[in-house]
């Protein structure tokens, strides 16, 4: 027996498991401390009522003999992969109905969707980058090579042509920087994608808080995409379901790579996936309603509040940031040169606010962190009053 030595590659310590355990160090010392949270992205609004009523009436059918479901379909039920469809038609993007595969999250199908590709592959990633991206191609032994992003390209670095690489990670909305791409700037990564004979795996996690009308929503929007985009979108940041899990992944019929990457997802997911509840895709089909849209857009409208707070708050300090606007992230400079973690144990013992240390984002994150707006606005107010009183006595 031997095990795959390609984990011992991997860091030890998850980012955010490392700063759950910085936390409980703190907290262990000083029982009964006020902490704000603003470190994961975890959502704090409750889900939108026509999605509880979903889930409730979906609950209920399971408990009748004449309504209750067993084991779902392959890609999802006929009704959310509809409802997805529509949704994307409001993009001008039209989607095959097997081109759309339900799925738990985005994160799984972000490290499953590598079941597809040899091993010896070269990946290509942004650095900051979300860690899994980097954490899954290690575990499977592949080469990864960097684009750095830095403040200088706006923390949205373009293709190389020097460069050759056969799967490419890009996150728009980006996270952690909350920078993101225009329509221009993704279709220089489509042609360079084509040109190298590469695929872009594309996180759309976050595209519910697009506000600039030039960028895109969905690759999709883009001539030539299809040849070599495959998509990922969760619906845990656009309605709230980090706790109750399911996202969708887009890999379209012609995209052009050494073999049918559709067919094999689809073996793929009927293999080793049983597929997300019914009464989680009742929950999730009543999220592209008309009334699912009209209330999870008044609870990202508070979340983006949230971003102007952040924003205004780090301007009174005369701190340096980035994102916010398309983005429930806020990519800030340390201030004073401090390092990522230095500023992180510092806000949280001298001003009980916790964030996340932008050095866990890779090589290009030292000297940055990250703050959510995933919050109340009241805590969001005073996380940066406490933060003005720590830098200026």
């Amino acid at each position: 027996m031997k095990i795959n030595r390609n984990y011992e590659n991997v860091k030890k310590s998850y980012l955010f498991i490392e700063i759950a355990h910085r936390l409980r160090e703190y907290t262990s010392a000083n029982p009964g401390a006020d902490i704000i949270k603003m470190g994961i992205g975890d959502v704090t609004l409750p889900l939108a009522p026509a999605v509880v009523e979903a889930m409730r009436k979906a609950a209920d059918e399971m408990g009748k003999k004449e309504t209750f479901r067993g084991y779902v379909d392959d890609n999802g039920y006929d009704f959310l992969i509809n409802a997805i469809k529509g949704y994307y038609k409001k993009f001008g993007v039209d989607l095959d109905y097997w081109e759309i595969f339900v799925s738990d999250g985005a994160k799984s199908d972000l490290g499953n969707i590598l079941d597809l590709f040899d091993s010896d592959n070269t990946v290509l990633v942004t650095d900051p980058v979300y860690p899994v991206y980097v954490d899954t191609n290690v575990m499977a032994g592949r080469r990864i090579i960097y684009a750095d992003a830095t403040e200088e390209n706006g923390f949205l670095p373009m293709p190389d042509p020097s460069v050759k690489a056969d799967i490419i990670y890009l996150c728009t909305p980006n996270n952690p920087t909350g920078a993101a791409y225009t329509r221009a700037q993704l279709k220089e990564w489509v042609d360079y994608a084509k040109a190298q004979g590469a695929i872009i795996l594309l996180d759309s996690a976050y595209e519910a808080f697009v506000t600039d009308p030039d960028v895109p929503h969905s690759a999709y929007e883009i001539d030539g995409a299809r040849d070599c985009v495959i998509e990922f979108c969760s619906l845990s940041k656009t309605a709230g379901f980090t706790g109750t899990r399911c996202g969708y992944t887009i890999v379209p019929k012609t995209l052009k790579a050494d073999g049918d990457l559709n067919a094999m997802w689809l073996r793929r997911q009927t293999t080793k996936f049983n597929g997300v509840a019914y009464v989680i895709q009742r929950a999730a089909e009543a999220v592209f309603t008309d009334e699912g849209q009209r209330q999870i857009r008044e609870n990202i409208a508070y979340y983006q509040q949230n971003a102007k707070i952040l924003m205004s708050g780090l301007e009174r300090c005369g701190i340096k940031y980035f994102g916010g606007k398309n983005s429930p992230y806020i990519w800030l400079k340390c201030p004073g040169g401090m390092g990522s973690w230095e500023f992180f144990d510092k806000l949280l013992k001298e001003a009980g606010v916790v964030g996340t240390p932008g050095e866990g984002f890779g090589v290009n994150g030292k000297g940055y962190f990250r703050l959510t707006s995933f919050s109340t606005h009241e805590k969001t107010e005073e996380a940066m009053e406490r933060l003005y009183k720590m830098l200026n006595g």
